[in-house]
């Protein structure tokens, strides 16, 4: 069965695909975290570990023309995935047996190593989505992705910590790798459809290299002159600060306000997940209903208010824990799917089809840069003051980001009348 023939299957593909990609990601940045927490470790040291797995997504643009260079009719963007998937899963192997801290420094080796290819995989399945979706569509297919990816950070994520207290750890990581390389069997048997009138290229129409690299090099030159390729790149960049930082201290917050490992984990895979979802698959058909721009400027207001009430509510409470604190988070979780459903079909928008791989990944690279700069200042105002003190300084950062999306310019394609 071809997953890439009809839109139904596009869909179910990429959110399988985006499933493998949330399962570490939800692992790495939620269940470690937390697991880290219980046990002592200062606030600033996890930050900082957070901040280093973050760096090859925020640079995976470095690479990413090899993605769009390095094809050919034996080579296509599947192989790119399923060997990113490969090597993800064998870096993630080791941890089944190695300490979790007297092996530190060699599980943080494998664990950029894993980021890379992880950060390989997303560019390739992004370009992928480009080439084969339509601008009016991609709202709807990026909630779905997001959707997918979200179901993998719930079942990796808080759902890890409630199997490592019931099974282990092993089991947890066991069935990380098993939904890392989950989507590779689906994506095997799909096709590589033709090249496009767009000048995609794909599986059994290929350009020789050097045509090839002579296309990408006059597609980025392109792009670089173009005002909103700028301007997405500093949205980017600080829009989601007043989420960012608070998606991977997460745990810890609750943690020191007084919830259990366990209360934490149910609450992040189900309600916050699941709050996640719903979000992305309205986000998603909102961005492609309303103006884009309306869609991820709605949106992310929206996590800000929620955000500044978040922090207010913790200063009101006295920093105790309170059920209030729970509801305030699904509110901000909703948000966070609604922009980022939004804001990566208009990253999308942004992108020329020729060179999606490094010009997407760049736009992808810059929001990965917003979340290492955010967790880093986020974690020392939080040392020096509290934590609503670096709620609210990340609050003024996305607001002050919100006039960039009124100055992109996008297509009459992509921007609804009605």
């Amino acid at each position: 069965m071809d997953f890439l023939a009809t839109p139904q299957r596009r869909k179910f593909l990429f959110a399988t695909l985006y499933f493998s990609e949330g399962a570490p990601i939800g692992f790495l940045w939620l269940a470690l975290p937390t697991l880290f927490r219980e046990r002592g470790v200062p606030l600033e040291a996890i930050t900082k570990f957070a901040a280093v797995l973050v760096v090859p997504w925020t640079f995976k643009f470095a690479w990413a023309p090899l993605v769009d260079l390095l094809r050919s009719r034996f080579w296509t963007l599947k192989h790119w995935i399923i060997a990113a998937q490969a090597v993800m899963t064998a870096t993630l192997a080791p941890l089944l047996l190695l300490d979790l801290q007297g092996d530190f420094p060699l599980i943080v080796a494998l664990l950029v190593v894993h980021a890379v290819a992880a950060a390989t995989q997303d560019v390739a399945i992004d370009a992928l989505c480009i080439s084969v979706t339509q601008p009016l569509e991609r709202g709807a297919y990026n909630g779905w992705m997001q959707a997918g990816m979200l179901l993998g950070r719930s079942l990796l994520g808080g759902g890890a910590l409630v199997l490592a207290a019931q099974f282990g750890e092993e089991f947890a990581i066991g069935l990380l790798m098993t939904c890392v390389a989950s989507s590779a069997i689906l994506l095997g048997m799909s096709r590589i459809p033709h090249e496009t009138k767009d000048g995609e290229q794909a599986e059994g129409n290929e350009p020789r290299h050097r045509s090839r690299l002579a296309t990408v090099v006059a597609e980025s030159l392109a792009a670089l002159k173009e005002r909103s390729t700028w301007l997405g790149l500093a949205f980017a960049l600080t829009g989601g600060a007043a989420f960012k930082a608070l998606e991977v201290v997460i745990g810890p917050f609750l943690l020191d306000r007084g919830f259990d490992t366990s209360e934490i984990g149910w609450f992040t895979a189900i309600p916050m997940i699941g709050a996640m979802i719903a979000g992305s698959l309205v986000g998603g058909r909102l961005a492609d209903r309303l103006h884009r721009r309306r869609a991820v400027q709605f949106a992310l207001l929206w996590i800000v208010t929620a955000v500044a009430s978040l922090a207010g509510c913790d200063v009101w409470t006295g920093f105790r824990g309170s059920p209030l604190l729970l509801v305030l988070l699904v509110a901000t979780a909703f948000g966070i799917g609604l922009f980022t459903a939004a804001s990566y079909a208009l990253f999308m928008d942004l992108t020329r089809p020729r060179i999606a791989g490094t010009q997407f990944s760049a736009f992808m690279g810059a929001t990965n840069g917003c979340e290492a700069w955010s967790v880093l200042v986020f974690g020392e105002i939080v040392a020096a003051w509290n934590y609503p003190s670096a709620m609210l300084s990340m609050c003024l950062a996305s607001l002050l980001a919100i006039g960039l999306v009124a100055q992109m310019k996008l297509g009459a394609k992509v921007e609804p009348t009605g």
